[in-house]
């Protein structure tokens, strides 16, 4: 065939195939849109899961008269007019090909007015056809109607899924764009059903409500709030604690400059600050807000707008991985806090078996022995003390076979595993006792050679440094190969190459590795585990009080090293229900 330019409307059809995957697509850019012109009041409207159609009103700028049936042209925008826009783009939607696509595989119907019209304008839209321009009668605001999506590519509709599964998409879509934007309120009705009413959150408590409303009450009582600012960056949100956790990550929201992304950097350093708080195979739940200068971040580097490229990976991710980790290291009892969550039923964690202690030497025997000199403060002098003086955790007044301890506090009842929490214990002592300037290389009889690429090959040049630090010893051998001579030497005896490769795996994707420090803490979670004190172990009252103050100063002691709680609470109310009391 000879080379010649494609229809206006079939170029208009093959980009719908990037942007226009599903209704939800739809409503996404209409959305954005809407966002980027002001509104601050939303109504979706959805027929047959957004098959039928699609209706998205707004109370936003509007449209001049003379640019509506520009709207309609491909990559024709407000929001962007130079090379210097593109690169630092401030905006939801920026590329002006969305309402051109979709008019290019449905009815669109566009009207809008301004403040200053005296009346709304509007066009209709089909098969690259435009209607000419006539008055209509609406308030300030933008109303975009698309109607039997694609009816004129059968097949694209052969893959669409029910009407229940397109409109799950849409409100999930409507449920992030809520957390993204507080300050809008948002409708969403379907086949005139409203299902969602969310008002302007515009203070920090109808934020709250906000978040209760679209991640469920549950997250909103056992997330923990943060927020941070670092060169030029700032993050604020909320996590959750790390007994909330979820079997899938449907609960992770994180959203850049209002943009909400899926970025592997970004769910790496959460996930790694969670590493040793969580069940294994289980996912943390947070929803999340970076903000940083557009220009430092790439957002056009996928068609839907869904990934973004930071322009310095390696300090995003330290930023957010500290900013988590120091979030997550006060998960600990302090006056007023409630208990972590139950976990869900069927989720079990090891470490909790009966037997003696070994012998380990981790100064097991040494905080029994510090157990055993009750501080100021102690059991004995529970009975005098005032609400307003006794400690989070109270005083302890029982253990129950050898494996909970019963503790009164001003609240209530309080019932502590006290292996689980005294693992906690131990582990956080190990980690501070050995700490990153205590890793020690052991070198290696004979070296080993390593075939390499030339992206790792490079890596190594460029973090020389930091693998020196973490107990490595390794030098270019050629173009694409490296020897080994040391390796950190808590894992000698491990497979030193594999280590090696995915250290390297790390730093060129990441820009960083925390493989070798996960794999030592694992090590040392596992020395806690056996060091701590064991069930059936008799406590003294005495000592039962150390391990409650013990437990009151170490970080992240609401669980333990395999994302168990450690303690819960039942307050008097539970506590009067349980017996009917007042009924």
């Amino acid at each position: 065939m000879p080379i010649r330019k494609l229809p206006v409307h079939l170029v208009n059809q093959i980009a719908a195939g990037e942007v226009v995957e599903r209704p939800a697509s739809v409503v996404k850019e209409l959305l954005e849109n809407s966002l980027d012109a002001g509104a601050r009041r939303i109504r979706v409207d959805i027929d047959e899961g957004g098959l039928r159609r699609i209706r998205i009103s707004d109370d936003g700028h509007g449209i001049a008269p003379d640019e509506l049936a520009l709207a309609l042209d491909p990559h024709a925008t407000s929001k962007i007019g130079s090379l210097d826009d593109l690169e630092a783009v401030a905006s939801l939607g920026f590329r002006g090909e969305a309402l051109a696509s979709i008019a290019a595989v449905a009815r669109v119907r566009l009207a809008s007015r301004r403040a200053e019209d005296e009346a709304g304008v509007e066009l209709e839209a089909e098969n690259g056809r435009v209607s000419p321009i006539r008055p209509c009668g609406m308030p300030q605001g933008t109303v975009v109607e698309v109607a039997d999506l694609f009816f004129n590519t059968p097949a694209r509709r052969k893959f669409l899924r029910t009407e229940r599964t397109e409109f799950g998409h849409i409100d999930d879509l409507v449920r992030r764009l809520a957390l993204a934007c507080p300050g809008t309120a948002f409708e969403l009705y379907h086949n005139g059903r409203a299902l969602r009413r969310l008002p302007a959150a515009d203070d920090s408590a109808a934020r709250r409500r906000r978040l209760g409303e679209v991640c469920g009450q549950a997250f909103l009582e056992q997330s923990l709030g943060l927020e941070n600012r670092h060169e030029g960056m700032a993050l604020e949100g909320f996590i959750a604690r790390p007994s909330f956790s979820r079997s899938q990550p449907d609960l992770q929201f994180f959203f850049v400059n209002g943009r909400l992304v899926r970025d592997r950097l970004i769910v790496h350093a959460v996930r790694q600050a969670y590493q040793d708080v969580l069940f294994h195979g289980r996912h943390p739940a947070f929803v999340l807000h970076l903000a940083i200068d557009p220009a430092r971040v790439d957002v056009n580097v996928h068609p839907q707008k869904t990934e973004v490229r930071f322009r310095d990976g390696r300090q995003v991710h330290g930023f957010l991985f500290a900013t988590v980790q120091r979030a997550l290291a006060e998960t600990r009892p302090v006056a007023g806090a409630s208990a972590p969550a139950s976990l869900p039923t069927g989720v079990v964690g090891g470490g909790l078996q009966p037997g003696s202690q070994p012998g380990l030497g981790l100064g097991v025997a040494e905080s029994l022995a510090g157990y055993a000199r009750l501080q100021p403060g102690g059991a004995s002098e529970a009975s005098a003390q005032s609400d307003g003086d006794t400690p989070p955790l109270g005083f302890a007044v029982a253990q129950i076979h050898g494996v909970y301890v019963l503790a009164q506090n001003a609240a209530g009842l309080v019932i502590v595993d006290m292996h689980a929490a005294h693992e906690r214990i131990v582990y956080e002592r190990l980690k501070q006792s050995w700490g990153e300037d205590r890793v020690r290389a052991q070198h290696l009889l004979v070296p080993e050679r390593l075939a390499v690429s030339a992206r790792e090959a490079r890596s190594l040049e460029e973090h020389g440094a930091e693998l020196a630090r973490l107990g490595f010893e390794l030098d270019l051998a050629g173009p694409e190969s490296i020897s080994i001579r040391a390796v950190p030497a808590l894992l000698a005896g491990g497979d030193c190459t594999q280590l090696v490769r995915d250290v390297l795996a790390d730093l060129v994707e990441l820009g960083r590795s925390g493989r070798v420090a996960a794999i030592i803490d694992g090590l040392l979670s596992t020395m806690a585990c056996h060091g701590s004190v064991r069930a059936n172990r008799r406590l003294t009252v005495d000592e039962m009080n150390a391990l409650l103050r013990d437990m009151e100063r170490t970080e992240r002691s609401d669980q333990c090293n395999h994302g168990r709680p450690t303690w819960v609470q039942l307050d008097m109310t539970s506590l009067d229900q349980l017996f009917l009391r007042g009924r």
